[in-house]
């Protein structure tokens, strides 16, 4: 049995259990439940505040936690990191009044600081020779300015509208953050290869969310064309259809090249295209 730890509530608890459900994990946590066991994998999860996870893991309370890159960092504690899991994308950046100059991270010299990353916010300060006072608070740091508790703030930021409603400007990142899946450093063998067969379906699903399955026809006499600009798993499956002189190609493409990739389909003589989202993708 593995022990996981997600947070009980926040940006990162529904794309958390999303994942596990992915992964064709069933899990029930039903209301105000603390911990759950997976109905058809040996798991059993616990619903943690995030600020928390890094401790139960490094303590071995749990022995994997899905918590923000930003929550591992500023509690500096002795773990793991395993992967990336590509959601919950934000960043840690320092902010000020708008109406306020700023021309490098020297104009924070001797302001005031609001944060909840104390940490990180005192690391980057001392990495670039400032010396600022923190004032360490927690929830509505960006109103810190506002009413006069600091001149600038470090917070996260996802969108920066929440900023610009305050006032306020982006000028500073510390940290690029995303939800990562973290171990305790003494796992059995027995764990490791429970954590591995995770990591299998995880993979699977990563690679299904960044790859589109194409379907197309082709004149044969395009086919060496359109068969080069697709090189898919391995290669191209190429199918006579029906109608003399015509195939049918599947293949696969990934997100980041895909438009580009269907237009030269296009310019090629294909025709029929069609997309499809991939669920599982295991190579």
């Amino acid at each position: 049995m593995l022990k996981l730890a997600i947070q009980k509530s926040g940006r990162l608890h529904e794309d958390s259990l999303r994942l596990l459900k992915e992964c064709g994990i069933g899990i029930s946590n039903g209301a105000n439940k603390l911990k759950t066991e997976a109905s058809n994998f040996p798991l059993q999860v616990f619903f943690l505040r995030d600020d928390d996870i890094p401790q139960y893991v490094e303590d071995g309370v749990a022995d994997i936690g899905i918590v923000g890159e930003n929550v591992v960092y500023e509690k500096n504690k002795s773990v793991t990191t395993v992967e990336k899991l590509g959601f919950g994308k934000c960043r840690l950046s320092i902010a000020v009044a708008r109406g306020q100059e700023y021309s490098s991270v020297q104009t924070l010299n001797g302001k005031r600081i609001a944060t909840s990353y104390p940490f990180l916010t005192a690391q980057f300060l001392e990495k670039n020779g400032v010396q600022a006072d923190i004032h360490e608070i927690s929830g509505s740091v960006e109103i810190a300015p506002g009413i006069g508790l600091a001149d600038a703030i470090c917070d996260l930021v996802s969108s920066g509208s929440t900023l610009l409603t305050n006032g306020l400007k982006e000028v500073e990142t510390i940290l690029h953050s995303e939800a990562i899946l973290v171990r305790n450093n003494d796992l059995t063998e027995a764990q490791l290869q429970i954590l591995g067969k995770l990591l299998f379906r995880i993979h699977a699903v990563k690679k299904a969310k960044n790859n589109k399955y194409i379907l197309l026809n082709a004149p044969n006499d395009k086919l060496t064309e359109v068969i080069s600009l697709l090189p898919g798993m391995k290669s191209p499956t190429v199918l006579p259809l029906a109608d003399e002189g015509w195939s049918s190609v599947h293949s696969v493409l990934s997100e980041d090249e895909f438009w580009d990739k269907i237009e030269q389909l296009k310019a090629a003589g294909a025709q029929g295209i069609l997309v499809v989202p991939i669920e599982k993708m295991v190579l």
